[in-house]
């Protein structure tokens, strides 16, 4: 679950509520969203019978200081006569001109905490130094890749310039944090909202603006040939960053994510 925050890590279109990121054009938005989360299809192989959650997402921050994302994922998974509730609770803080990065995830079953990863990631020459302190301390080097915002940044500007597809390596932590993973992106052309697209509702001033959709493909860096992607995930993308109408797959089962609230909040001041 926790790539969606690759998407979600920098996510309107007009006045006070931007900041300009100096690391590209796009103007980033600091918000808060909530998406409902819902079982969209399950295979008999993933056990899983039922499924529903909510997921929030709080970006905040400026180029000038760093932005900071707090995510966090609630469900409730049956299978069967069992069920459990997992949280997963992550915040990580990315300064996109120095290309520093730091992240913690904490995963909880049934409230008890099951797993912590702790962690953060510089930029030297061409690859990234990544130290870990959690779940035990280790230093590596991995090639170079885009950090979470770095990313959401250069998506926005190829669909600006009309790009349909292009891959990249990222870098955001999950997992065991010790590797990148290698993306395909595909941007559609520029949408404007039907009068039947409910969802753009809870968008507020955003529902009449035109919106990107985009499906990314995760795959792991070090696998040969064609094979399968990890997970990919759907969505739609405004100029500034914000999402909507989430779809996540990740092979043996399927969630769709409905934004139900957006609140923005004002941007902190950046003094040139």
């Amino acid at each position: 679950m926790r790539k969606l925050a690759i998407v979600l890590a920098a996510l309107v279109s007009t006045g006070s509520l931007m900041t300009v990121a100096k690391a590209g054009t796009a103007m980033l938005a600091t918000h808060r969203a909530v998406y409902d989360l819902t079982l969209k299809s399950a295979s008999e192989r993933s056990g899983i019978s039922e499924m529903a959650g909510r997921m929030v997402y709080e970006f905040n921050g400026s180029a000038c200081e760093g932005y900071t994302v707090s995510f966090r994922f609630v469900s409730e998974i049956s299978s069967g006569e069992d069920s459990r509730v997992t949280d997963q609770q992550t915040t990580t803080f990315e300064d996109v001109r120095d290309r520093t990065f730091r992240f913690v995830t904490r995963s909880f079953v049934n409230q008890q905490l099951d797993r912590e990863i702790r962690g953060s990631a510089t930029p030297n020459g061409d690859q990234l130094s990544i130290t870990l302190e959690q779940p035990e301390k280790m230093a590596l080097d991995i090639p170079d890749a885009k950090l979470p915002t770095e990313h959401l940044l250069e998506m926005i500007e190829r669909a600006k310039a009309g790009e349909r597809f292009y891959e990249s390596r990222i870098y955001d932590g999950s997992d065991d944090g010790d590797s990148a993973m290698i993306t395909t992106s595909i941007l559609g052309a520029s949408q404007a909202p039907k009068a039947s697209d409910t969802e753009a509702k809870a968008a507020g001033e955003l529902a009449g603006n035109n919106f990107w959709p985009v499906s990314m493909s995760y795959f792991q860096e070090d696998v040969e040939g064609d094979g399968l992607p990890v997970y990919s995930i759907a969505f739609k993308l405004y100029d500034n960053g914000v999402t909507r109408d989430l779809t996540m797959d990740y092979g043996d089962f399927v969630l769709e994510g409905e934004l139900t609230q957006l609140d923005m909040f004002e941007p902190s001041s950046c003094a040139e």
